[in-house]
């Protein structure tokens, strides 16, 4: 039996693969990070790339040892001796907190903005849009508390997905409030579900000691009824003055921006470092569960790393879950361009030649060329199969001459151009890019 890619993984395909959609495509997942790569970076954002495999306590600590993703879906790499081992990446957060306190990232502009993209492993059950290696796209602001900050990136999330096309979002807005409002919540939260114990599912008995919020995430059924039977209050309700204040701050700047959301009093997060706004971005398109991604603000997450206290907020959407909205919305994957030029020798002694001026026209535009001599109806066939424009035919004649036979096969149009005259001509096409010295120029 033929090897098989390993279960809840897939294969990125290039342009005209048989079984191509958006979630596959390897040329709809790089416009997509390469979208947020120009949204981002305009904010102020710069890229940082972290291992994919980090040391287990991060991981631990920076997801929290009583979430699924550490109990259940961790991929432990490697183990030595006394070593704890390591993990492959959940999550990118963590990561980038530690790389912020070990390298000393605290001494450049406040708030530093940071992304960061690539794969992600879980090992959850696989289905559409659930993969056990998927991609993410991270954002992350470290160093204020502002919540203007908060709103921005909010906003930001927002404005990469509606660059992508994406017309059919919500924002579903919350707050955890401080640690205090927490202490509050959690405390009411035991009140209130310990007399019913018995009807909680057993993941949320063990949850009401140590984390009673994360009962709310509970995907037992059982457990959202009785939750709706006892109706219990959301955490908003519990909101001191000052994460009032800053929830309301921004709100406002949202609705300054005309950022639409729905405040979602159900949004928690399970972690005590988790502080204030919360949210996250959903869409029908994608299923049941139709949340693309989310974010919070982690004031309390470079302590529990061992570092010192510095507050931060990001967020993350997956990358196919993304594309599987695309495709919902009618988006389709993006046309094969092609090579701009594409070269074939008329005689077999000419081929090499035919190489050397698709390889020199590469500075300034895609080239390619054919590896064996091509009569002119079977060149013009093959540049059309690769979406080619322009095809540049050499005989005898025109090595003699120095010269090329181009034709546009858009326009039907042919003519003949010196060697040294190509590039220039390619330079000149919509879709030709810079040479260095147009760059610098």
């Amino acid at each position: 039996m033929a090897i098989k890619r390993p279960k809840g993984t897939e294969d990125l395909l290039p342009d005209g693969s048989p079984k191509l959609t958006l979630d596959v495509s390897a040329q709809a997942h790089a416009r997509l990070i390469d979208t947020a790569r120009r949204v981002l970076e305009r904010a102020g954002a710069m890229r940082l790339d972290t291992p994919l495999f980090e040391e287990a306590e991060l991981v631990q600590r920076g997801v929290g040892g009583s979430t699924d993703i550490v109990r259940k879906e961790m991929f432990t790499v490697y183990y030595f001796g006394d070593h704890g081992g390591y993990i492959l990446r959940p999550e990118g957060t963590a990561g980038i907190v530690r790389a912020y306190l070990q390298n000393g990232l605290k001494q450049l502009p406040t708030p530093l903005k940071l992304w960061l993209t690539g794969p992600m492993f879980r090992a959850e059950r696989q289905q559409r849009g659930r993969l056990r290696q998927f991609h993410q796209v991270d954002y992350e602001a470290i160093g204020s508390t502002d919540p203007l900050v908060d709103a921005e990136a909010i906003a930001l999330m927002v404005e990469v997905v509606q660059a992508l096309g994406l017309r059919g979002v919500r924002v579903k807005l919350g707050s955890i409030g401080d640690p205090e409002d927490r202490e509050a919540y959690n405390a009411y939260l035991r009140q209130t579900f310990t007399p019913h114990i018995d009807r909680l599912s057993d993941d949320s008995r063990d949850r009401l000691e140590r984390n009673p919020m994360r009962i709310l995430d509970s995907k037992s059924e059982g457990d959202q009824v009785l939750m709706a039977e006892l109706g219990v209050r959301p955490m908003l309700e519990f909101l001191g003055d000052e994460a009032r204040a800053h929830f309301t701050a921004v709100q406002n700047h949202l609705k300054a921006w005309n950022v639409e959301y729905d405040l979602d009093p159900s949004i928690v997060r399970g972690l005590d470092y988790y502080r204030r706004t919360a949210w996250e971005l959903h869409h029908e398109g994608v299923g049941a569960k139709s949340a693309l991604g989310g974010g919070g603000r982690y004031d309390g997450l470079a302590e529990v790393l061992g570092g010192p206290a510095v507050p931060g907020i990001g967020w993350a959407f997956g990358v196919e879950r993304l594309l599987l909205a695309l495709e919902a919305e009618g988006h389709t994957v993006p046309a094969n361009e092609g090579p701009l030029l594409y070269v074939a020798a008329l005689d077999e002694e000419h081929v090499a030649h035919a190489a050397t001026v698709a390889m020199q026209a590469r500075a300034v535009a895609r080239a390619e060329f054919a590896y064996r001599a091509l009569k002119p109806a079977a060149a013009f066939r093959d540049a059309e199969r690769r979406n080619a424009r322009l095809v540049a035919l050499i005989g005898s004649e025109e090595v003699a001459d120095g010269t090329l036979s181009v034709k546009n096969l858009h326009t039907g149009t042919q003519t003949t151009v010196r060697v040294a005259d190509l590039n220039a001509l390619l330079a000149a096409q919509p879709d030709a890019t810079p040479t260095p010295d147009q760059e610098n120029a």
